[in-house]
């Protein structure tokens, strides 16, 4: 089917293209840009008036938790909540059960994905059997099934003996490693910011230390084995100056989770160096404050924590200046009856596929913060560019993976319109701004808002 989309601001950041004109979409590819294209050339129109017309969103750390955790999310309704989000195309974590740590369980992920999604899906693999952190699964043979990068993330690898197998062969068969920084022994029973607002609420803090540990010693670890490391939950002061181990080395690193000022200084500061590194927020983080935590709501305990006002103040100026490079959602979603539990009792985690564009414009578009080029940029070229794959362009001959979006939609966001089995949203009820009508992947329309009438399309031709 062709399609025509019509008179909609169309953003491609990689052409800095700003600018009102039609999109017509033939064979699944973007047939031609231009300021008006005949009608009679389309199958179907879509009426862009008003509209944002941008390149698919990407997004590199979302949990879609099947197999064996089905209760939270499923394959299927992870890509309809990311669908219904603008997403297009989404890295998914391996912490699943079992976990997603061979040939014979990513291949089943893969046929899962193909079965009921048009989505672009990629896999992470585990770096470890069961992401026990003591033996290493086969980093090659995983690639070559498809597997976009490894981690263990939601665990750490302990030995550093094993931490360095796991760097060096991921360097030999050139795969990203996605490290996540925790010291499981420091980490303790901490459940939220280490500070005066959890000796208020007679909460255990999470304290800098938990991160530095494992951050400087993936960061040497990497600097001696020459793999591309992507610091997950990095977000201390003295965690992210640990980058500064990588100058000189031509040393690649992402850091992800950014959440304080201090660390918003020292990745600008080590960006003038000349080290090549590029970092990551998500929304709760530009957002939130530590003072929403209750000690009630466990839809407020994050992993990176909350931090403070003048924290989220600073990465809003990141953000607009161009030091922090991409925004992701963490997408996390739990069972209602989980995060129903004592807050210290509770999982870390809130989903976010489904509110990233609109609490996005609302708290960084609207406020002249970001640009609306600059928010695509973020959301969609940045991260692919991360990843190292072909998405995140709006321009002819590129795959039509496109997302119509209302800027001027006005609601409140209501977790129990969400697609996503996950309710846990720390945005409950908040007053937002912008709206996804239109989600393609592909060249065909797989979520619709239409006159407020919602359609998720589930994938043409199920796989047998």
């Amino acid at each position: 089917m062709n399609i025509l989309i019509k008179q909609g601001r169309v953003l491609d950041p990689a052409s800095k293209t700003d600018k009102v004109m039609d999109v017509l979409i033939k064979d699944g590819f973007v047939a031609s840009m231009e300021e008006n294209i005949d009608e009679s050339q389309a199958d179907d129109v879509i009426d862009a008036s008003g509209c944002m017309v941008m390149p698919g969103l990407v997004d590199l750390n979302a949990h879609f938790r099947e197999p064996g955790l089905e209760h939270k999310e499923t394959i299927r309704t992870g890509s309809r909540a990311a669908a219904r989000g603008g997403y297009t195309t989404v890295c998914m974590m391996p912490n699943t059960k079992p976990v997603i740590d061979n040939v014979d369980m990513l291949q089943y992920v893969t046929d899962k994905a193909e079965e009921v999604t048009d989505l672009n899906l990629y896999t992470i693999a585990a770096m470890t059997a069961g992401q026990e952190g003591e033996y290493l699964t086969d980093f090659e043979a995983l690639k070559d099934a498809g597997a976009i990068a490894v981690s263990d993330n939601g665990g750490t690898i302990m030995n550093a003996r094993t931490a360095r197998q796991a760097m060096r062969q991921a360097a030999e068969v050139d795969i990203p490693v996605f490290a996540h920084c925790e010291d499981t022994n420091l980490a303790a029973r901490g459940v939220m910011n280490a500070g005066e607002r959890a000796k208020e609420l007679g909460l255990f803090g999470i304290m800098d230390a938990v991160e530095d540990v494992i951050v400087a010693r993936d960061i040497l670890l990497a600097k001696n084995t020459g793999a591309r490391l992507h610091l997950c939950h990095c977000s201390t002061k003295d965690s992210v100056r640990m980058v500064e181990l990588a100058k000189n080395t031509g040393a690649k690193l992402h850091i992800s989770h950014v959440s304080n000022k201090e660390s918003v200084f020292i990745i600008k500061t080590a960006r003038e160096q000349g080290i090549n590194v590029t970092a990551e927020v998500a929304p709760h983080h530009f957002t939130l404050t530590e003072e929403a935590v209750n000690g009630d709501d466990a839809n407020f305990k994050i992993n990176p924590p909350l931090r403070r006002a003048d924290d989220v103040k600073a990465i809003k100026e990141a953000l607009a200046s161009g030091v922090i490079d991409a925004i992701a959602t963490d997408h996390a979603p739990h069972h209602p009856t989980e995060k129903a539990r004592p807050f210290d009792e509770a999982p870390f985690g809130v989903v976010g596929l489904e509110t990233a564009i609109p609490v996005t414009i609302t708290e960084l578009v609207r406020t002249g913060i970001l640009t609306p080029l600059q928010m695509v940029e973020k959301m969609s070229y940045n991260p692919a560019k991360i990843i190292g794959i072909d998405r995140g362009v709006l321009a002819p001959g590129k795959v039509a993976d496109i997302a119509v979006v209302d800027p001027t939609a006005e609601y409140d966001i209501d977790s129990n319109r969400f697609a996503s089995k996950g309710k846990n949203t720390p945005f409950e009820g908040k007053h937002v701004y912008g709206k996804v009508l239109y989600t393609l992947v592909n060249g065909r329309v797989v979520y619709s808002d239409h006159n407020g009438t919602e359609i998720l399309i589930e994938r043409e031709v199920p796989k047998l």
